[in-house]
């Protein structure tokens, strides 16, 4: 197999290339790098021999356009387009580099429900409203230009090559049409016009394709396809796949009506008719897989690729029978007969060659099983004997020994275009880490911190009491200071939890000094509340908080509470001299105190502070005011 000349060339001083993605009708995509913005991109390389001849400028104005009409879009369902340029003969577009795989391939893999259907279509036509509302035709919808993120699939559509603005496209060169055989319009293929409801069309067949897994016409050749969509009805597709009703025929005749008045007129209307044929389907109906779809055959393969068809002269598509194949002719006896049979027949077997090896099965490989497990040298061998180009995709893996092969894209299996490279992801054994030195003494919050800045994040805390260790600091550390471990290994990290509890002890009916020094002495701190109560008597200990015989931290504070004795109530002693109000509440427990200027006079108690019938503990003071 010849190496790709590309491969490795610094296009225009600035975009290194690094190896070939897809190859289409105008050009070759390339991932590449970008050197001074530092990020990978898709870049589109023109066809050399596109440039020649009487339609180099035609096609190098499309191209060009390509970049004009694409970079105007921002959509989250579009590829973007950077920049466009020119290095000697070569002429170059820069795009997003979305990795992954296209729609063609979930087709072919027969895992598609209706849901996910639905939901790819909702984001083509959504893209393609965007482009309609700015007057672009995309004009070559199909699987091949629907990619699919890797990790998040989700689909944006790419390769605007063929895009024109519609007051443009209104004035197309008669006698060719440009696009894609098995996606055309009756109206393009018949008499060149192109519009939003061309696109309408496709993404109609698109779905067709999605919710049946085949294509509605086939045909020996481009030819016999084109007739049958001017010529022929979309059929319905509960007729292919049973669980699909009436609304998904609905949706789809809507489409793809080969009348295109009768279609929604752009991609917004059809994005409408979508979600509201949506919302009619039952949720068990959703979520069913699509039909697989068969193995292409090589007249569809032909059907699906970009192409310019010459078209016939007016009024050949509306002919009532398929074309002909054209009539042999009366042997006109010659010289030379023999001579022009042998090159023709020469012809036709280097033709058939070359279709055999560029189009037809020799351009497939399927790849081998047996390349997974094994070591990289023993993939590379087998996937080259199959005729196919290894590539090489390093990944760290804890499982799998270094230098094995983890997984293999296409799988194993599956077929692949022989030019196409594979990807063979090789272990490079578990990725390491170094491991923190002063784990043991961190807070649990700097130990983590310290782990995950190098790159262990799987931590797992266990607590126990320390009384040498304060709370929240590391004891212990599964991993060894200085040592290295694989970045997914289990960290398990004993923090302290302080101190072992100690039991406090019971004081209860000790004076309120006995119950604190004996407290003290267990390493308590402590803590008083009076509260009265009549069936302890005035300064004994009523209970602790804690309560007696529970666990405490030590160096905790433990509160004791202490009986104000039963409460009394105070007597009334208003309009009594000082001396007999005294003597009265002396009598009944309580202190006195007097305020005023009352008694100088030799008047009495005015008032009392607590006023008479209040409770109050005895031994507490009764204010005395003689005014």
């Amino acid at each position: 197999m010849t190496a790709d000349p590309l491969i490795g060339r610094l296009v225009d001083g600035r975009y290194e290339i690094v190896a070939r993605v897809a190859r289409g009708g105008m050009a070759t995509v390339y991932r590449a790098h970008d050197t001074r913005l530092n990020r990978e991109i898709a870049l589109k390389v023109m066809h050399p021999h596109l440039a020649e001849g009487e339609q180099a400028a035609s096609f190098r104005q499309r191209f060009e356009r390509e970049a004009r009409s694409a970079a105007g879009l921002q959509h989250h369902g579009v590829v973007a387009v950077y920049d466009q340029g020119t290095d000697g003969d070569m002429r170059y577009l820069t795009m997003e580099y979305v990795p992954g795989t296209n729609l063609r391939q979930l087709i072919r893999d027969g895992d598609l429900t209706l849901r996910r259907s639905f939901a790819v279509l909702d984001v083509v036509l959504s893209a393609l409203a965007a482009a309609h509302a700015k007057g672009i035709v995309h004009r070559d919808i199909k699987p091949e230009n629907v990619l699919l993120e890797e990790g998040t699939g989700r689909p944006k559509v790419a390769d605007f090559g063929l895009a024109r603005a519609i007051s443009e496209v209104s004035n197309t060169t008669t006698g060719t049409v440009l696009g894609t055989v098995a996606y055309l319009a009756p109206e393009t293929i018949a008499t060149g016009h192109v519009d939003a409801r061309a696109d309408v069309y496709a993404v109609g067949i698109l779905a067709f394709e999605l919710f049946t897994g085949r294509l509605p016409h086939e045909g020996e050749g481009p030819i016999q396809v084109a007739y049958a969509h001017v010529n022929t009805d979309v059929p319905p597709v509960s007729a292919f796949a049973g669980h699909l009703g009436r609304p998904l025929d609905v949706l789809v005749q809507a489409l793809t009506a080969r009348d295109p008045d009768r279609r929604p007129h752009d991609a917004a209307v059809a994005l409408d008719v979508l979600r509201s044929t949506f919302r009619q389907i039952p949720n068990e109906v959703l979520d069913i897989p699509a039909k697989a779809a068969p193995p292409p055959s090589s007249a569809a393969v032909k059907a699906a690729r970009t192409a310019v068809v010459e078209r016939p002269p007016a009024g050949r598509w509306a002919a009532q029978q398929p074309p002909q194949p054209p009539q042999p002719q009366p042997e006109r006896r010659s010289r030379f007969g023999g001579k022009i049979a042998l090159v023709v027949a020469l012809v036709v077997v280097l033709f058939g060659a070359w279709w055999y090896t560029e189009q037809g099965p020799g351009a497939y490989a399927v790849v081998p099983n047996g390349v997974v497990g094994v070591t990289e040298a023993q993939a590379e061998e087998a996937l080259t004997e199959a005729g196919l180009t290894p590539s090489r995709v390093p990944q760290h893996d804890s499982d799998v020994p270094e230098g094995e092969v983890i997984s293999v894209t296409p799988d194993e299996g599956r077929r692949t275009l022989r030019d196409e490279p594979v990807d063979l992801v090789v272990s490079l054994g578990p990725e390491l880490a170094d491991v923190p030195s002063g784990l043991v003494g961190m807070t649990e919050e700097e130990a983590r911190a310290a782990l995950r800045d190098v790159g262990l994040v799987d931590v797992e805390v266990s607590r126990e009491y320390s009384a040498d260790v304060v709370r929240n600091e590391v004891i212990w550390a599964s991993v060894r200071e200085g040592g290295s471990v694989p970045t997914d290994e289990t960290v398990r990290l004993t923090v302290s939890d302080g101190a072992p509890p100690v039991t406090v002890p019971d004081v209860t009916g000790l004076s309120a000094a006995d119950a604190t020094d004996t407290l003290s002495a267990q390493g308590f701190e402590v803590a008083r509340e009076d509260k009265s109560d009549k069936k302890v008597e005035a300064g004994a200990v009523i209970r602790t908080k804690p309560d007696a015989g529970k666990g405490a931290e030590q160096g905790s504070t433990i509160t004791i509470v202490v009986s104000r004795g039963e409460q009394g109530t105070v007597p009334d002693v208003v309009g009594l001299s000082v001396e007999d109000a005294q003597a009265l509440l002396d009598e009944a427990g309580y202190t006195s105190v007097v305020r005023g200027f009352g008694e100088l006079f030799g008047e009495g108690v005015k008032e009392t502070e607590p006023a008479a019938g209040e409770k109050l503990k005895k031994g507490e003071e009764v204010t005395l005011w003689t005014w």
